[in-house]
């Protein structure tokens, strides 16, 4: 019993943890788009990108 209560809370606490990071791997991802736009591109509008960029990655 005492180890599926600890196996559970393992669980859980493994979720927590992936469901962080996976936001924090998009933000790092738009970044990367926004960044490649604005190479990419003579005359650079950030929001433009930004819109653009959250568009694409979801």
């Amino acid at each position: 019993m005492k180890k599926n209560i600890l196996l559970i809370i393992l669980i859980i606490i493994g979720m927590f943890v992936v469901l962080s990071f996976s936001d924090h791997n998009r933000n790092r991802s738009i970044s990367a788009c926004i960044m490649a736009q604005k190479n990419k591109v003579e005359n650079f509008d950030l929001e433009k990108a930004k819109k653009f960029c959250e568009k694409e990655i979801k």
